[in-house]
C-alpha cells in the first residue's frame, strides 16, 4: 500500500512539472509576437501645435483632449493625419478643384480732365491795345460766336489806306497784290471786306469764340498792350472729355488700347458712360506707383466736368476658356512659394506646391501642381501647414 502511494505521488509530480513546462512555453510564444508599445514623444494641442506637454490631459487653450505625438509618425508619413473629430474641432472645409471660366475683375478710379486736343488758343493778330473785354474771368462759359474782346490795332491804318488808293487806280494786278499784303498782316477777311465796303480804314477788331466752351485761361486785361500772335484766351470744350484711369501694376495685363470701359458716378446714379481706351500712358506715377490710361468719352450733355471722380470697370465680354481653379482662400502664399493642402483620403493631408494664375470672383487659376477633382482645404489649412512644417513632414525638396 505504501508502494502504491509513492508511485501515485511521483506521477502527480511529473504531471505538474510537465504542465508547468508546457504552460511556460505556451505563454512565451505570444509574448514574442506581441507588438512593441509605440513610444510617445509628447502631447500637443492641434490648434497650438508649437506648445508641447509631457503628459496627456485637456488642452489649456481649447476644449479638447491633447493628442499624442509618436516617435515613428515623422518617418511613417509624408503629410499630416487628422482624425474626424479633430477636423470638426478645427472647422476644416474641403472643396474640389474644378474647371471654371475666370473673368478678371478690373475696377479703378478715374478723373475727368479736359480733352487737350480740343484746346483752342485765341491770339492777337497784330500789335495793339485791348480796348474792351467781354469775358473777364477764367472758367466762364461762352457760346459759339460770342465776343471775347475788342482790340484797337492802329498799325493796320497805313496798309489799309494804301490798299484803298491802289484799288481806286483800277489795276487788277496791283489791287490783288495790295490785298495779299493785308492778309500777310493777319488781317481777317471780314475786316478787309469792311474796308472795301466803307472805303475807310478799320482798326478795331472784335475777337469771337469759334465754338462753345469755357475759358481755360485768360491772359490779358482791358488796357493791356499786346503783340502779334500773343495768346489772349485759351478755350476748352467739354465734348468730348478725357477720362484718366489710375490702376495698379498688378492689373496692367487686363487693360489694352481699344478696351471698352464703363464709367459711373454718384453724381448721376444709375447712369453709365461708355468709352474706349485710346492710350496707355507710358510713365509710372512715382507717388502712387500706379499706371495711367486715357479714355475719350463723348459728353454731349456736358454732365461730366473736369475734376470729377468716376468708377471704371471693363465692359463685360465673352467668357474666356475654362481653366483649372480653386477657391481663393485655399492658396497659401509664403512669399517664396505658393502651396495648397490637399485631402488624400482617410484623414490624411498633404501640401502641394502650385503655380497660381489670375484671380476672379473668389477663385484662383492653378497652372501647375493640381488636377481637376483634387480636394483642397479651404479652412484650417494654415494650421495643417504649420503643423506639418513643425513635424518636418514637408521637406524643402518636396516643396
Amino acid at each position: 500500500m505504501k508502494k502504491i502511494f509513492l508511485t501515485a505521488l511521483a506521477v502527480a509530480l511529473l504531471a505538474a512539472i510537465g504542465g508547468y513546462y508546457a504552460g511556460s512555453r505556451g505563454h512565451s510564444q505570444p509574448a514574442e509576437e506581441a507588438p512593441a508599445a509605440r513610444k510617445v514623444l509628447y502631447w500637443y494641442d492641434p490648434m497650438v501645435p508649437g506648445q508641447r506637454f509631457d503628459k496627456p490631459g485637456k488642452s489649456p487653450f481649447m476644449d479638447m483632449q491633447l493628442v499624442p505625438r509618436y516617435a515613428d509618425e515623422g518617418q511613417a508619413q509624408t503629410g499630416v493625419s487628422i482624425s474626424p473629430q479633430q477636423q470638426q474641432n478645427l472647422g476644416m472645409v474641403v472643396k474640389t478643384a474644378q474647371m471654371r471660366s475666370l473673368a478678371p475683375a478690373f475696377q479703378a478710379w478715374a478723373t475727368v480732365t479736359t480733352d487737350e486736343r480740343s484746346l483752342h488758343i485765341v491770339p492777337s493778330p497784330a500789335n495793339g491795345v485791348v480796348e474792351k473785354l467781354f469775358v473777364r474771368a477764367p472758367q466762364q462759359w461762352v457760346k459759339a460766336g460770342e465776343p471775347l474782346a475788342q482790340l484797337w490795332i492802329p498799325t493796320w491804318t497805313t496798309a489799309q489806306q494804301e490798299y484803298l488808293a491802289v484799288r481806286q487806280l483800277g489795276d487788277a494786278a496791283l489791287t490783288r497784290a495790295a490785298r495779299e499784303r493785308l492778309a500777310l498782316q493777319f488781317m481777317p477777311e471780314a475786316i478787309v471786306r469792311q474796308v472795301e465796303r466803307s472805303g475807310k480804314p478799320q482798326t478795331r477788331l472784335t475777337l469771337r469764340a469759334d465754338k462753345a466752351g469755357y475759358v481755360a485761361k485768360l491772359d490779358t486785361r482791358e488796357g493791356a498792350q499786346v503783340v502779334a500772335t500773343a495768346p489772349l484766351f485759351e478755350l476748352a470744350s467739354l465734348d468730348p472729355v478725357w477720362l484718366v484711369i489710375d490702376y495698379p501694376q498688378s492689373q496692367a495685363a487686363l487693360l489694352a488700347v481699344g478696351s471698352e470701359v464703363t464709367a459711373s458716378s454718384d453724381n448721376w446714379p444709375g447712369e453709365a458712360f461708355h468709352g474706349r481706351v485710346s492710350e496707355l500712358l507710358p510713365q509710372l506715377e512715382t507717388t502712387t506707383r500706379t499706371l495711367k490710361a486715357r479714355v475719350v468719352l463723348e459728353n454731349p450733355q456736358q454732365k461730366l466736368k473736369p475734376g470729377m471722380y468716376l468708377r471704371v470697370a471693363l465692359t463685360d465680354k465673352q467668357a474666356p476658356s475654362p481653366v483649372l481653379a480653386i477657391p481663393e482662400e485655399a492658396l497659401i502664399a509664403t512669399g517664396s512659394r505658393n502651396r495648397v493642402i490637399i485631402a488624400s483620403g482617410e484623414g490624411h493631408f498633404q501640401a502641394v506646391n502650385v503655380t497660381p494664375g489670375v484671380t476672379a470672383d473668389g477663385w484662383t487659376e492653378i497652372r501647375s501642381g493640381l488636377k481637376a477633382g483634387d480636394r483642397v482645404v479651404t479652412s484650417g489649412q494654415f494650421l495643417i501647414d504649420s503643423e506639418a512644417s513643425l513635424r518636418s513632414a514637408l521637406p524643402e525638396a518636396a516643396q
